[in-house]
């Protein structure tokens, strides 16, 4: 486990397991670098180097006013790559955690990187505009910051309910980790959440996209309530120079906790082409 400080003064929580290939976690909003705790055992059991931080305003980073969006996120893992002077890395990001890789990659370009992916994330972008008249209405975004501020508490227990599919008949997901979602969520500052809500939406990553030339896997849940997959990965996927795409039938958001096993055998694979 370690912290580093950005140029900024944040101070960036992250942690590190296991030795081999680097693989890198960005994770989704509102959670933290806990998110990814099943992969990344996975991954470390399976000879890689593992390293998941917890983004600005999350988690047990700290939570400053300023840099709560695409590119204040992509300069943080910036900086912890320099730091720990990482190379030839795997980075994988989740929801807002794959815009952050997409925006690193078309920001600071892939000198170090070695391969993406991307796993129900938010690319190229979710809001509707004229150029994408498919997205989804600004007041769908609005609805989710009114009401974090009215009861945030609440708000993140109903959120888990869609993420995780929880609502869908015939679900099994648990009560404990529908609690764990509602835990993580409420570590994250109120500032913070409510800033990335705009950065997640209304980010356009359409040229970040077209510029990378590495490998990039998507994978995508064609049940996801929160980041529809057809204007995510199923565009996402069409704007990359090498990218292809595995879609789960039936999965939801937070298919990495959901379908683990899945995705951890899928992950493998893909690391190890």
């Amino acid at each position: 486990m370690g912290r580093f400080s950005t140029k900024d003064g944040t101070s960036i929580y992250y942690k590190d397991w296991g030795a081999g290939p680097v693989v890198t976690f960005s994770h989704g909003w509102p959670l933290n670098a806990d998110a990814w705790d099943s992969q990344m055992l996975f991954l470390a059991q399976n000879g890689f180097r593992v390293i998941a931080h917890d983004r600005r305003g999350h988690g047990r980073s700290s939570q400053p006013s300023t840099g709560n969006d695409m590119n204040g996120y992509a300069d943080d893992l910036a900086q912890l790559i320099e730091t720990l002077d990482l190379r030839d890395i795997t980075m994988i990001g989740h929801s807002t955690g794959g815009g952050e890789v997409v925006r690193y990659l078309g920001r600071h370009g892939a000198e170090r990187v070695a391969r993406a992916v991307l796993i129900g994330a938010v690319p190229p972008i979710m809001v509707k505009t004229p150029a994408n008249p498919e997205g989804l209405a600004p007041d769908v975004f609005d609805g989710l910051r009114s009401s974090l501020l009215t009861d945030r508490s609440q708000f993140y227990r109903d959120f888990a309910q869609p993420f995780y599919g929880a609502n869908r008949p015939g679900s099994d997901i648990s009560q404990a980790v529908l609690d764990q979602f509602w835990l993580s969520s409420m570590q994250a500052g109120l500032l913070n959440a409510h800033d990335c809500i705009k950065a997640f939406s209304e980010t356009d990553f359409t040229e970040d996209l077209a510029q990378i030339e590495l490998p990039v896997l998507l994978i995508h849940g064609e049940d996801d309530q929160i980041v529809p997959v057809d204007d995510s990965a199923r565009k996402a996927v069409r704007l990359l120079r090498d990218g292809r795409a595995i879609f789960y039938p039936d999965a939801p958001h937070g298919l990495t906790s959901t379908h683990r096993d899945q995705v951890n055998a899928d992950l493998l694979a893909f690391l190890r082409t």
